[in-house]
């Protein structure tokens, strides 16, 4: 086993650090007496501690002394005290894992005085173990680092290895705020239906089954996405007709634009 009775802290017990924890004890790669968690909210904690059995503190350093692995899943406007906290106590940790958005390696090797360090991107669906996680590594992550990298993060859903640290910035942009663009194009759907007529209950029950049918489908089919598109589209038909104001309308430019704005905005906070 990748982990061997090594003990896990992570600092910031918020909804993606949940998931991970909820995600390693469901596929069993952890026991509960393996993990430590902190977080400033104790009724937090306490709610935490009833579901998974973990041991919990509300003091970051207590969470982060004598552990193996180090997981910092708080906000990025709160890196500037942790790292200077936790400074002089996770030297030593074997792994650090940062799921915290904007922050580079540098920053963080440098504010820890540890070079072995993590940095990744995961999404929303990682609460139910269906994410998609980017990440990246310093080189003095490697062997059984590298596995157990792989693991934690495993426990969010799918990850993608990304060599070059740059690529962070365009997985925040197209995969961490991917989810949103999502929603907003399904909220739409919705209200269109419900301007046709439809009970709202409804119109959510047929674009939501619609939305997920169809991305199964494109991963069972391995086609190109306009492939899939011409499938639906006949000459003169209705999906033409409703492709045909979604173009003149500057659909694709939209979410285009909208993304490169997500991108430069992670370069300006990485900054």
């Amino acid at each position: 086993m990748a982990f061997n009775g090594e003990r896990i802290a992570f600092v910031g017990a918020g909804v993606m650090g949940e998931a991970m924890i909820k995600g390693l004890l469901h596929q069993e790669w952890l026991r509960p007496d393996n993990i430590i968690a902190s977080d400033p909210r104790g009724d937090h904690l306490a709610s935490i501690k009833q579901r998974y059995g973990i041991c919990v503190t509300t003091d970051n350093v207590e969470a982060a002394r004598d552990s193996d692995a180090l997981v910092l899943s708080v906000k990025p406007q709160v890196m500037g005290k942790v790292l200077p906290e936790l400074r002089g106590y996770a030297n030593n940790v074997r792994l650090i894992v940062s799921i915290v958005a904007g922050v580079p390696l540098q920053t963080i090797a440098e504010g820890l005085l540890n070079p072995r360090v993590v940095r990744s991107m995961p999404n929303t669906p990682g609460q139910i173990g269906q994410g998609i996680t980017v990440w990246t590594a310093t080189p003095e992550v490697a062997g059984e680092q590298r596995q157990q990298a792989e693991i934690l993060l495993g426990a969010l859903g799918d990850h993608i290895y990304a060599s070059d640290e740059s690529f962070l910035d365009m997985a925040t942009a197209l995969g961490g705020s991917g989810p949103a663009y999502v929603f907003m194009f399904m909220e739409a759907l919705i209200d269109a239906g419900v301007h046709m007529g439809f009970a709202r209950r409804d119109a959510e029950k047929l674009v939501m089954k619609t939305l997920l049918g169809s991305v199964l489908y494109a991963q069972q089919s391995g086609l190109h996405p306009a492939q899939l598109r011409n499938q639906v589209t006949s000459p003169g038909g209705t999906t033409a007709a409703a492709l045909h104001e979604m173009e003149k309308g500057g659909l694709r430019t939209v979410l285009s634009e909208g993304v490169w704005a997500a991108y430069r905005r992670s370069q300006a906070l990485g900054q």
